[in-house]
């Protein structure tokens, strides 16, 4: 446990002593945030915050995880799926910043990607790891196994908790916070109840970099993460799932980023299908922030309910080792 606390704290530390410079360097350049015009009033006085804070997070990360872990395939898995997704919103952010707009990369570039991501995300797993085609029900304790499906299992896990931590960063800190708390609880499965030490190492520099960032990225933030951050911190998550074999289990671990995936999912099908809105604006926090909801409440109680979905998470999959 030592050195998951070493790790943590020194990605905490490098997150918080670099990131000052780092906004320095960005707001010379006017690497700043674009808003979509649709988006709440309250957030167009955001416009120009230096973005792409992804790339100290993950720079935090990686210097401890690399100098610090064994380099086990399971946690060098979640630590590529991670780089690779956080690459893909690195190249998905310069590209608004380039083009000055709110929209980055082609759909279809981001899509070809992804799939390149689930498949190496896969063969680590399948062929370096050992796991078989199986997803484990840990609600019910039953094993199923899926076969040539699987790697397309793995491809839906990276890419629905990817798209759902992007959803989630719409609010100062609501998404690093969120994402830690997660990430706390992936640092009890793979130490207290499986004793996968390179996976809670992983998992403590994820969670030492959230905090570091959120030191700056709480609200008012002075920096965003971009996508270059939610998307790594997706693609982090959903590689600890697949090592862990808690996929199905994340649903509920991580039940606050699907309470924002699914807010939008219903919006968009109840107005395509019936004209209607079921909220005032989606992702859901939008919706709270215009029923005049202070930034700062929404925030707090959404960390609130992750914690409460996460520890529940966390006791079913002890239950289920047991």
């Amino acid at each position: 446990m030592g050195r998951v606390l070493i790790a943590g704290t020194a990605s905490l530390l490098m997150c918080v002593f670099l990131s000052p410079k780092f906004i320095v360097f960005l707001r010379e350049r006017e690497f700043g945030q674009f808003i979509r015009e649709e988006g709440p009033e309250g957030h167009h006085v955001k416009a120009g915050t230096p973005t792409m804070g992804g790339i100290i997070i993950f720079t935090a990360i990686a210097v401890p995880f690399l100098i610090l872990s064994n380099h086990s395939w399971r946690a060098m898995g979640v630590f590529l799926a991670a780089l690779g997704c956080a690459a893909l919103g690195f190249a998905d952010d310069y590209t608004k910043i380039v083009k000055r707009r709110s929209l980055g990369l082609r759909a279809r570039t981001k899509l070809i990607v992804t799939v390149v991501i689930a498949i190496v995300l896969w063969w680590i797993a399948h062929y370096k790891v050992g796991l078989q085609n199986e997803v484990r029900l840990r609600f019910v304790d039953v094993e199923l196994d899926i076969g040539s499906f699987y790697p397309v299992f793995i491809y839906l896990v990276l890419a629905g908790t990817t798209s759902a931590v992007n959803l989630t960063d719409g609010l100062d800190g609501l998404a690093a916070g969120c994402a830690a708390i997660v990430l706390l609880a992936y640092i009890g499965i793979t130490f207290i109840t499986t004793g996968q030490k390179d996976l809670a190492l992983i998992s403590g520099c994820l969670i030492g970099g959230c905090i570091g960032f959120l030191w700056f990225n709480s609200f008012p933030a002075n920096i965003f993460m971009g996508d270059t951050g939610s998307l790594g911190l997706g693609g982090a998550i959903a590689g600890l799932a697949v090592m862990t074999q808690t996929e199905v289990l994340l649903v509920l671990l991580g039940g606050i980023f699907v309470i924002e995936a699914l807010s939008v999912l219903i919006q968009v099908f109840t107005f395509q299908t019936f004209r209607k809105r079921v909220f005032l604006m989606a992702p859901i926090h939008h919706h709270f922030e215009l029923m005049a909801w202070s930034e700062t409440k929404i925030i707090l109680r959404f960390w609130i309910v992750a914690s409460v979905c996460s520890a529940i998470g966390f006791t079913i999959y002890q239950q289920s080792i047991r």
